[in-house]
């Protein structure tokens, strides 16, 4: 428990910082691909409606190339996994990611992103004795991904994206494996 008030402290402190910190693109002005915007939060609807999972995510543009980002998972899956037959996830995550973007076309540029993710909380199925077995789920996880956002109007972005990473739990490799793919479609909103 300690652990995740460190870890959700170390990141509400980045975000604070980030706040204070102004764009300044190569050009002299605000950031161009991001529509003069310099926030946007977003969220990843394509696993809402298909697994339950409610995913949200804040990213601040640095400069024009780059932004940092940050992920809040609630009922987070491992990987594409469903609940069927009696299995649970009581699983939440956060996650910090840097976003590198590609080209020079303001309507939408591909991206890549290294990221740290912190998973807590239990995953629990029926065994065969009529039980239920618990699986810790509490793990760090380290990866990198890449996307691609389209800006459809000045506040609105959207855009797939998919990531591979490694997590360091005994547990979690033990019952699933050590790598773990996701993927999404967000839909976000620039302020």
């Amino acid at each position: 428990m300690k652990k995740s008030i460190f870890t959700l402290s170390l990141i509400l402190l980045m975000t604070g910082a980030s706040f204070a910190q102004e764009v300044i693109s190569s050009s002299g002005g605000t950031n161009p691909y991001s529509g003069g915007f310099t926030n946007e939060i977003h969220v990843n609807f394509v696993t809402l409606i298909w697994f339950g999972s409610v995913e949200v995510g804040y990213e601040r543009y640095l400069t024009d190339d780059s932004s940092l980002e940050f992920k809040g998972f609630i009922n987070d899956r491992f990987g594409f996994n469903n609940e069927n037959n009696g299995k649970r996830y009581k699983t939440s995550s956060l996650q910090a990611s840097m976003n590198f973007y590609f080209g020079d076309n303001t309507n939408g540029r591909f991206f890549l992103f290294p990221l740290a993710k912190f998973r807590f909380g239990d995953f629990e199925e029926p065994t065969d004795a009529g039980g239920v077995q618990t699986t810790d789920m509490n793990a760090f996880i380290l990866g990198a991904g890449v996307g691609y956002k389209w800006e459809v109007s000045n506040n609105f972005a959207f855009g797939p994206y998919a990531s591979v990473s490694r997590n360091f739990s005994d547990p979690v490799s033990d019952r699933f494996t050590a790598i773990e793919f996701n993927a999404g479609f967000n839909l976000g909103y620039r302020f």
